[in-house]
């Protein structure tokens, strides 16, 4: 259980008009903690997928007639480095901020912020951990309350709660007095894939359908676009399991976080998922494979080669024969056919359920079994590919009566990572004992049945039943209420580290004076500071071994483990530059970098460090462009040109690349100033 949540950690920037602001989310407390006998530490982009759009801070709660308000239950899946998935339960909703946090960041009284709570696993069991997630969640907010500490009802899942053994076992377990069970398909079946393909085939007609699965499959750059977050979870997943036997190579994010907008630019293949609300105007686009999920469209600057006509026949008209079987079936008898009816058939009068899925799953990999039909008698070990491809490329143009250069789609494809990756698998036999697409293309020679392929009888599974938890010292009869979402119980140390936090928060707050932030909210037209709060801010800001200076060396000094965008010194920093209206806070960040690379700072940052400098940069000059403050300007320039050269790590996404496509460098007077 991990839950992801504002907390003084969070930077959240004092001083600024906050129904206007989002910040970064944070890790608030995880279930089992992290340390060397617990869970690893989660990825650090983690809190920000499961609230890609930010926290963001509210004067209300919940408004009936206003549905933006109402919290949102949603599945996001993130990758691991070794390419494993995994899976997480997302309920995110508005909390109360505390009060300490709401007086050092000079946040108005009784606001509220987004929270997220997450269950996370290494199973795709998509439905179970949604419904858990939001029994907790109703526990928490009931009036009635709940009969345990809900800290505790968590624990005992997540610590109790075992993952069902394939095909073997049903686990039963209670939160409070909600049974609910987890049950998983042997590994004989198709992979498992605990989610509706509904909305797939319900957001694209039949036609973008295989144009998108064919992009996937030739491993394009896909961004999938749609104003719920469900949405682009489940679509991904789903065409990620038609592909199979393939497996998706590449980089793989269903929902990619709203600063994230920048991995679009990515030159290598990758599948990602944008909500339809976040700007890519200043994206280039160029070869990536769009798709509105929202409209049914699909767009793209480059040619995706067609489906061999034979192959996309059958896999339109079975596609169809499943989504619309009461106009395929039209002139059909109405009658009980016996071993002559069609399975997908026998669905038509059923609503959409794991029927359906089962067979649009298995639509596509006959599809598979036919144009790769007799690919193993082209396996070769001593080529650098595993793959005879011109041989087989060959067999198929004689056996269709096509020329070999009208099969653009099928070269691609046995070019691609996912199809070497497969033949790599399936010369590891150890590893790949159930290959599904042999078994299918076996049987199909044999005249069988494609069902013939999975086991004809599968046993009852076991029940195992999970005792509920029994806590010491609580009486029958008790209740738990809660206002809000409970915050975690602090150690000393926790506790004293939280009233540093704060206490520098605030004397920050108070030594840089405050009404410039209320002169952003005010216009353009307020006023600017006084000559003597010019001077008292800009020595506070600029000198070394003071706050500003603290923090930027403490950015520095930030663990491997801990995400630089998500800290509190990266959020102060940025309240800092972004507060007043005068630009001193800008400025005087980049005389921090300037004071410490003339102190002999070499430059050395991690790839997370980076690009948290870099955003700090592009908030610096994108205000003082709007200033016309072209010394900044410069100075910005000429830091990030010295943290470039001097970076061992030679991190891709650098400094200059995105300080160089600022709007503000279209403009004739900058060009000419960063010449001189």
């Amino acid at each position: 259980m991990r839950a992801g949540t504002g907390d003084p950690g969070a930077g959240w920037p004092q001083g600024l008009p906050w129904r206007r602001r989002n910040v970064h989310a944070c890790l608030h407390r995880p279930v089992p903690a992290l340390g060397p006998r617990a869970l690893p530490s989660p990825a650090p982009a983690a809190p920000h997928c499961v609230l890609p759009a930010g926290v963001r801070i509210y004067s209300s709660r919940l408004d009936a007639n206003d549905v933006s308000t109402y919290p949102r239950s949603y599945p996001i899946v993130l990758t691991e480095g070794d390419g494993s998935k995994i899976y997480v339960s997302c309920i995110a909703f508005r909390d109360p901020i505390c009060e300490d946090i709401i007086e050092a960041y000079q946040i108005p009284v009784n606001s509220f912020a987004d929270k997220c709570i997450c269950f996370v696993s290494h199973s795709p069991c998509f439905q179970v951990l949604r419904d858990a997630l939001e029994e907790i969640f109703v526990l928490c907010f009931s009036p009635a309350g709940c009969s345990k500490p809900l800290w505790d009802i968590i624990s005992h899942v997540v610590s109790n709660v075992p993952l069902p053994t394939p095909g073997k076992d049903r686990v039963l377990f209670a939160i409070d007095n909600c049974l609910l069970s987890a049950e998983t398909p042997p590994k004989e079946w198709l992979p498992h894939a605990d989610i509706s393909f509904q909305p797939l085939v319900q957001c694209l007609d039949v036609d973008k359908l295989i144009q998108l699965f064919t992009a996937v499959l030739l491993e394009r750059r896909i961004l999938l676009r749609s104003n719920k977050y469900t949405l682009l979870t489940l679509v991904s997943e789903a065409i990620c399991h038609l592909i199979y036997p393939i497996r998706w190579q590449h980089v793989y994010i269903p929902i990619i976080f709203s600063s994230g907008v920048d991995y679009i630019d990515a030159p290598t293949p990758y599948m990602m998922g944008l909500h339809s609300g976040v700007d890519t105007s200043t994206v280039t686009m160029d070869g990536v494979v769009v798709v509105d999920l929202e409209y049914n469209r699909i767009t793209t600057t480059e040619d995706i080669p067609p489906i061999p006509e034979s192959e996309h026949s059958f896999l339109r008209g079975e596609i169809l024969k499943l989504l619309q079987p009461n106009v395929v079936a039209i002139d059909y008898m109405k009658i009980n056919l016996g071993s002559m009816g069609d399975y997908s058939l026998r669905t038509a009068t059923k609503s959409w359920g794991q029927d359906h899925d089962f067979q649009l799953r298995l639509i596509f990999l006959r599809f598979f079994a036919q144009i790769m039909s007799g690919y193993r008698n082209f396996i070769d070990n001593a080529l650098p590919t595993g793959f005879n491809a011109q041989a087989f490329l060959k067999k198929r143009s004689r056996a269709t009566n096509q020329p070999v250069e009208s099969m653009s789609m099928i070269m691609q494809f046995i070019e691609t990572q996912g199809f070497l990756d497969y033949l790599e698998r399936c010369s590891n036999t150890e590893e790949f004992t159930n290959n599904l697409l042999d078994k299918l293309q076996d049987a199909t020679g044999r005249g069988q049945s494609p069902l013939a392929i999975f086991p004809s009888h599968v046993a009852d599974p076991e029940i195992i039943t999970i005792a509920d938890s029994e806590i010491e010292g609580s009486e029958p009869g008790n209740r738990h209420c809660y206002k809000g979402f409970p915050a975690n119980a602090r150690t000393e140390e926790q506790e004293e580290k939280r009233k540093s936090i704060l206490a520098l928060v605030g004397g920050a707050s108070k030594q840089v004076p405050s009404s410039p932030a209320v002169r952003i909210s005010g216009g353009p037209k307020a006023e600017s500071l006084s000559p003597r709060e010019k001077e008292s801010a800009s020595l506070f800001l600029r000198e070394k071994g003071g706050a500003p200076f603290s923090l930027w060396l403490r950015l520095l000094r930030l663990g491997a483990t801990e995400d630089p965008l998500s800290s509190f010194e990266y959020g102060t920093i940025l309240a800092l530059i972004e507060s007043d209206a005068e630009g001193i806070g800008g400025s005087g960040f980049v005389e921090c970098i300037r004071e410490h690379i003339h102190s002999g700072w070499q430059c050395r940052l991690t790839d997370e460090q980076f690009i948290a400098v870099k955003e700090l940069l592009k908030t610096a000059i994108t205000l003082a462009s709007s200033r016309d403050d072209v010394s900044t300007i410069r100075d910005a320039l000429e830091v990030s040109a010295e943290m470039y050269r001097k970076d061992p790590n030679n991190v891709q996404d650098y400094v200059q690349r995105h300080l160089l496509s600022l709007s503000v460098w279209e403009e004739l007077r900058y060009v000419v100033t960063s010449m001189r």
